[in-house]
């Protein structure tokens, strides 16, 4: 009979974790299909893989999430909605365009001010400093395709901040443009970063690298060309990387 009962138990368990499972897809698939959505951001769907994406990372529907440097609020878009019931959604660094939307659909997002930005000299990188977040207060932070535009000192200032304002067992999700490992910077290649040196800078922050995907490799990008010519373009090799803090 205890048998019975826990072969019952453990198919409960199971059900309601498939439920919960189909329940984060149909709202991330939701969100995409939304009538706010441009015909650009849906065009860039298939290159950028957002429900993908997301699962790999472990999104679900009742964290507290922080995106960094949101930009136009293409990823906004799909995980406000997909947050509105049960989780939260917080935007900070670069956040106009974002919070333009925000307003407009009048969702219930926290726009961070924080940080002081700075161009680097001779560069077209930007540096960062100052960055408050909170603290312990997140369950996941997310970047997509941004630590690229900044300098060392700016992505320790980000990747600091960002530990301090995640609860322990908090995951980081980073995605980028990926540069060939130890390349010096030039004209071509400053919107890529070295996925090695991304790795260590973040693990110097405290992070633990918890799994790495292929989501975004794309074996004809040769890694030498600027990622907005027009034969570069939405066909970057993306590294994609998902760290913890500790328990």
């Amino acid at each position: 009979m205890k048998n019975a009962i826990a072969t019952l138990v453990c198919v409960a368990l199971a059900t309601s974790g498939m439920a919960s499972a189909g329940e984060i897809d149909a709202k991330v698939s939701a969100a995409l299909a939304a009538d706010i959505r441009t015909q650009a951001e849906i065009a860039r769907d298939a290159n950028r893989k957002p429900l993908e994406t997301l699962k790999f990372f472990g999104l679900t529907d009742d964290m507290h999430v922080l995106e960094l440097v949101p930009g136009g609020g293409w990823y906004t878009k799909v995980l406000a909605p997909v947050l509105a019931e049960n989780g939260r959604l917080a935007v900070s660094v670069g956040t106009q365009g974002a919070a333009a939307i925000i307003e407009e659909q009048g969702w219930n997002v926290e726009i961070i001010e924080t940080g002081n930005f700075s161009a680097v000299e001779g560069s077209q990188l930007f540096q960062i400093t100052d960055l408050d977040f909170g603290a312990g207060v997140f369950d996941m932070a997310l970047t997509f395709r941004n630590l690229h535009n900044f300098n060392e000192i700016g992505r320790n200032a980000i990747n600091e901040a960002v530990f301090r304002a995640l609860k322990p067992g908090g995951r980081y999700g980073v995605v980028d443009h990926t540069r060939r490992h130890m390349q010096a910077d030039n004209y071509e290649n400053w919107r890529r970063m070295d996925p090695v040196l991304a790795i260590k800078e973040i693990q110097a922050a405290g992070f633990e690298l918890l799994d790495y995907s292929s989501l975004h490799y794309r074996r004809d990008d040769e890694l030498v060309y600027e990622v907005g010519r027009k034969t570069v373009t939405g066909n970057t090799d993306r590294f994609t990387l998902l760290f913890q803090k500790p328990e």
